[in-house]
């Protein structure tokens, strides 16, 4: 199916000093080259100014039309844009830069255990299969992001499909029904999400360095780009981590650097001067030495890194779109989530307005592009709403089964609805019984998380000191659960930081974005 386009308004702005920018929409895996690129802009006088995005989302920009600010695009993988752009209409040129596959990094400590042998910081010889022995034999777990929200989610969820289905072509949707069951085996073993590549890094190492380490919070392996991996991967805790390629295959970024339609001649002049620059044979070097990428220009890397065998990408849009969902709504963990809802008297107004919308926009069936899938409220999942202001209110649990679930959501929608405001704001009481709330659900295979919104100074309660006291004395499976804080209004931005980072969470700044799009944002890593 053609995609409809409007010429986008490409046009290099030149500065006084005779320096063309090129205005970039990128994912945020790229920000590592900032440094090598104001190197570049005193070589070619080209500034790329980069603004960053998730891949999908980014992309669907882009196709609806809404990229007329940018000259180019600059995301790990133009896959998915060639799949809902069949006709390239939005590409002038695109250009292969640096490559990583996504592939398992493995705690060399926990690779022995698994019986694998590490020979020179990897483990051969295994396959995707093999990786799905080890967690259903012998518990093995792992990170990996949203396929929804990141590039190496997608490219993992893609490669362990395409790799299992071993059709030697692109995946067809027989295929994945094909592996389905095998697939919920292998997304058994995962034991945390992030909406991006560096905080699944930064969680995962973390989990790791903890002196609170167990056997629930501290995970085997993290399903990431290559260059990740190498990065930052070693020497944590006394431990390194040993690198995976499945034998039978791999999804590989390629890093196009790509100029979209309706350029100027500035433009393109711009672009192939900085192109020209990248591929040099001294720059591709330097992209290797400081990045871990691998250079698309042969010999220009010190090390010769492993071979991977790369897999066939489906070719129909409709293949992916499926598997994303069906990954969604059957084979990963089910997520169960506190929301924690302030309120209090301050929020009165515009304020609960806006959470009211956001929260709503969540509760109903996503018919959007990828990028939405796993924002709405999925099947399986289990919200519980938990409002409070004195003191925590009477929470309410709703699990979007997959049978009823639009009774579900407007029932949930509804109470929603009802959120009033009044009083003070004890906002740690309210996390403190939300984790109770994990808790009295037992241990199972949800995977847990607590959202915290409040847009003002805690007043009523026990303070943040004597939250971390009680945090203390919970069972390991609910202590690993994070808490994802939004900063709202006047709350306590060091505070919130805090509490996230003592959880393994991240703070979400809601005082520039939508609080609906900070809502979507949250969904990735839950």
């Amino acid at each position: 199916m053609a995609v409809a386009l409007g010429l986008l308004a490409s046009t290099a702005c030149t500065a006084e000093d005779g320096t063309a920018t090129l205005r970039v929409l990128a994912g945020s895996e790229v920000a590592d080259m900032e440094p090598l690129l104001a190197a570049a802009t005193e070589r070619t006088g080209v500034r790329l100014e980069l603004e960053y995005a998730g891949t999908l989302d980014g992309t669907e920009r882009v196709v609806a039309g809404r990229g007329a600010d940018f000259d180019a695009v600059w995301f790990p993988s133009n896959r998915y844009l060639h799949l809902v752009d069949e006709e390239r209409s939005a590409i002038h040129t695109e250009t292969s830069v640096m490559l990583s596959p996504v592939v398992m990094g493995v705690w060399e400590s926990r690779a022995e255990a698994f019986g694998w042998t590490v020979e020179d910081g990897a483990l051969p010889h295994l396959t995707w299969e093999d990786i799905t022995d080890a967690v259903v034999e012998d518990g093995l777990t792992y990170g990996m992001s949203s396929p929804a929200a990141s590039n190496s989610g997608f490219s993992a969820l893609v490669g362990a499909t395409a790799a299992m289905a071993d059709t030697g072509a692109a995946l067809e949707r027989e295929d994945v029904a094909d592996v389905e069951d095998r697939l919920r085996e292998f997304f058994s073993g995962q034991g945390l999400t992030a909406g991006s590549s560096g905080w699944l890094m930064d969680a995962f190492v973390a989990r790791r360095d903890s002196e609170a380490e167990s056997e629930h919070s501290a995970l085997d392996g993290v399903l990431n780009y290559e260059s990740v991996l190498l990065s930052r991967g070693t020497d944590v805790a006394g431990d390194d981590l040993a690198l995976v390629y499945p034998e039978d295959g791999v999804v590989t970024a390629d890093y196009p650097l790509t100029l979209l339609a309706g350029a100027s001649e500035g433009a393109v002049d711009a672009y192939e001067r900085i192109v020209a620059d990248l591929l040099s044979e001294e720059v591709q070097a330097e992209i290797a030495a400081t990045t871990f990428r691998r250079p698309v220009v042969a010999g220009a890397a010190d090390r010769d890194p492993p071979p991977v065998v790369e897999l066939p990408f489906p070719a129909q849009r409709e293949v992916v779109e499926d598997l994303v969902a069906t990954y969604f709504a059957e084979l990963r963990r089910p997520a169960r989530t506190v929301y924690v809802l302030d309120v209090s008297g301050s929020m009165a107004g515009d304020r609960i307005d806006d959470l009211r919308g956001a929260l709503t926009a969540l509760s109903g069936a996503d018919e959007g592009p990828l990028s939405s899938r796993g924002q709405a409220f999925q099947e399986r999942e289990e919200v519980t709403l938990l409002p409070f202001a004195d003191r925590p209110e009477e929470p309410r649990t709703f699990v979007v089964e997959p049978e009823g679930s639009e009774e579900v959501r407007a029932d949930l929608s509804e109470r929603i609805a009802r959120l009033e405001t009044g009083g003070e704001t004890a906002a740690y009481d309210a996390v403190d019984r939300a984790y109770g709330l994990l808790e009295e659900a037992g241990e199972d295979d949800h995977l847990l998380s607590v959202v915290l919104m409040t847009d003002g100074e805690v007043n009523q309660g026990m303070g943040l000191e004597e939250l971390f006291g009680s945090l203390d004395g919970l069972p390991a499976h609910v202590a690993a659960a994070p808490v994802f804080t939004v900063l709202f209004g006047e709350a306590d931005a060091g505070e919130l930081e805090r509490l996230s980072s003592r959880t393994g969470g991240r703070v979400f700044d809601a005082r520039e974005l939508e609080l609906e799009e900070v809502f979507r944002e949250i969904r990735g890593y839950q």
